[in-house]
């Protein structure tokens, strides 16, 4: 699997993502967030630039989604068990099947479990576990939301409360913030800069006049951040060893949060562009922690 493309300019990383599927998934939860990250590209003008690399795995060859569309699976699970460790990005779309996922405890559960894991034990390398809409439930349901705040499809905020008062109870007892948020970052990666005001990753004002938040926006700082060694120090000294950790609510809001990771892990004019084109408002969320890289 490589991860460097060639160019004129030199070689240029691609961010290896992992999306792992389910029986009945949501189909608009894995096309969205998969067109918007296909799109992206470290020079905007140049397709030979692209930044991610994507790989479909699930339990057999093919999965079909709540709505009926059955997916070709590059990978199946075990695999993507055993070379989990190259992927910066893994991405858990919901949809109705996450239900019979939860009552029977099956995968992606070990996976995520896993993933969260592998960053515990080796914080030198940023990495990314992000869910679309009730695919957060898996999240909870693995127990590493403790401590953190998430969201997830607004009919599923109660059910997700529950699942996080049941995983506190078996675990240490810490509580997850459920918010009621389009999307929300946990261990966030950005650059202040000298003028907070010129910087579009960090929210100054709540734009509905709620309760303001830290709302730091992310950066474009992920190929330096793998690099300096206080910045894996102090990714170390995070929850579950700095590993970014972002939720988000319906269909839409896995959208603005794939155009946040292109943000993150590209550039904002990348993200800009891909909206763009796109034709597509791309709508803010929260950041509730986060290291100045």
């Amino acid at each position: 699997m490589s991860a460097i493309t060639e160019t004129p300019d030199g070689p240029i990383e691609v961010i290896q993502v992992l999306f792992a599927l389910h029986p009945g998934f949501g189909a608009q939860e894995l096309c969205g967030p998969l067109e918007i990250l296909s799109k992206a590209r470290h020079k905007i003008n140049d397709p030979s630039t692209k930044a991610f690399e994507i790989t479909l795995a699930a339990p057999s060859a093919g999965v079909t989604s709540s709505s009926g569309l059955t997916i070709k699976a590059d990978i199946d699970l075990a695999t993507a068990h055993e070379d989990l460790s190259e992927y910066d990005v893994l991405i858990i779309p919901g949809g109705d099947g996450v239900n019979k996922v939860l009552e029977t405890q099956s995968e992606p559960l070990s996976l995520i479990s896993d993933f969260a894991k592998l960053q515990i034990s080796d914080p030198s390398k940023e990495r990314t576990l992000m869910s679309i809409g009730t695919g957060s439930l898996l999240f909870a349901q693995s127990g590493i939301l403790q401590g953190l705040a998430a969201t997830t499809h607004p009919d599923y905020y109660t059910k997700m409360e529950i699942i996080c008062k049941e995983a506190a109870r078996k675990g240490d007892l810490e509580q997850t913030d459920v918010m009621e948020e389009n999307y929300v970052v946990n261990n966030a990666r950005f650059e202040l800069g000298e003028k907070l005001e010129e910087n579009p990753f960090v929210l100054s004002k709540r734009p509905d006049a709620r309760r303001k938040s830290i709302a730091r926006k992310g950066s474009n700082a992920w190929k330096e951040s793998v690099k300096r060694r206080e910045s894996n120090a102090r990714r170390a000294s995070l929850r579950l060893g700095g590993l970014r950790l972002i939720t988000s609510g319906g269909i839409t809001s896995g959208l603005d949060a794939s155009l946040y990771l292109v943000a993150a892990m590209v550039s904002h004019e990348s993200a800009q562009e891909v909206a763009r084109v796109m034709q597509y408002s791309w709508n803010k969320g929260v950041t509730v922690e986060g290291i100045d890289v």
